[in-house]
C-alpha cells in the first residue's frame, strides 16, 4: 500500500502546474487586499509558505473529522492534531519537514518533506480527507482529485479576509469551492455534490495556512461530514 507521503506529493506537483498554465500570474500574495485577488492555485500550491516559520519550530494544527451520516461511514468522530517539525532548507524560503499525522492507532504515514517551500499540510488534509471520500462512495479518488483541481482552478472564489493572530488582526485570504456541484456524477454521491472547500491563508501565520476545511449538509440541515484542520497559534 502506498502511504500517503506518496500520493501527498502527488497532489501538489500534479495541482500546481496544470493551474498555473491556465491563469495569468497573479498579484503576489504580500501586496495588499485592495489589488486584484491572487488565483486559488497561487495561494495553495505557489507560494513559499514556509518562509516565515523559523527552522526548529513546530506548527500545530488541530483536526476534526465526524459525520451524522447512519451506520457511520466515515467511522466515529476523531479529534487529533497534525504536527510539522521544521528544520532549515537548503535555501532560505525553503525547510526540511517531518510530519506526526495523528496520534496512536489513528497515526498515518507522512513525510518527510525535504527543501520545502509551500506548506505540505494543504496536500496532507486534501488526502487524507479524499481517501476517506473514495472509500464511501465507492468511487475513484483519481475522479474526485480531478474535480477538486478542476474546482479550485474554474469555481473557486477568492475574497479578502481578517484573521486573528497573537491578539492582532491580520490580511489574509479565503478560498471557497463547490467541485462537484453540476457534476455529471453528482448523483452518485450520496447527497454529497454540495461538498464545500474553504481554505483561510494569511502571510503573517506561521505556515501562512490557518484552516481548511470540507464539510457537506443534508437539505435539512443534517451534517453529512465535517472535517476541518485549523493552525493551533497557542501550540507554535
Amino acid at each position: 500500500m502506498r502511504s500517503l507521503a506518496a500520493t501527498t506529493v502527488g497532489l501538489a506537483l500534479a495541482a500546481s502546474p496544470a493551474l498555473a498554465e491556465d491563469a495569468s500570474k497573479p498579484a503576489t500574495v504580500t501586496q495588499a487586499n485592495a489589488a486584484a485577488p491572487p488565483s486559488a492555485a497561487d495561494l495553495l500550491f505557489d507560494q513559499p509558505h514556509m518562509k516565515n516559520t523559523a527552522p526548529g519550530s513546530t506548527l500545530t494544527y488541530d483536526y476534526l473529522r465526524r459525520s451524522g451520516i447512519a451506520k457511520g461511514p466515515f467511522g466515529p468522530p476523531l479529534a487529533d492534531t497534525v504536527q510539522l517539525k521544521v528544520e532549515p532548507g537548503k535555501s532560505a524560503e525553503a525547510r526540511d519537514i517531518s510530519v506526526v499525522m495523528f496520534s496512536g492507532l489513528n497515526r498515518v504515514p507522512a513525510g518527510p518533506f525535504e527543501d520545502m517551500p509551500g506548506n505540505p499540510v494543504v496536500s496532507l488534509f486534501l488526502e487524507n480527507h479524499l481517501r476517506g471520500l473514495a472509500k464511501v462512495l465507492e468511487a475513484n479518488p483519481r475522479y474526485l482529485k480531478l474535480a477538486i483541481r478542476k474546482g479550485l482552478r474554474e469555481k473557486a472564489v477568492v475574497t479578502p479576509a481578517k484573521v486573528n493572530i497573537d491578539g492582532r488582526e491580520v490580511d489574509g485570504w479565503r478560498v471557497v469551492t463547490k467541485p462537484f456541484a453540476g457534476d455529471a456524477m453528482a448523483q452518485r454521491m450520496r447527497g454529497m455534490d454540495d461538498m464545500t472547500y474553504t481554505f483561510v491563508i494569511a502571510p503573517a501565520v506561521p505556515g501562512e495556512i490557518v484552516s481548511i476545511e470540507a464539510s457537506s449538509k443534508s437539505p435539512d440541515g443534517g451534517e453529512l461530514l465535517e472535517e476541518k484542520l485549523n493552525y493551533d497559534q497557542k501550540a507554535g
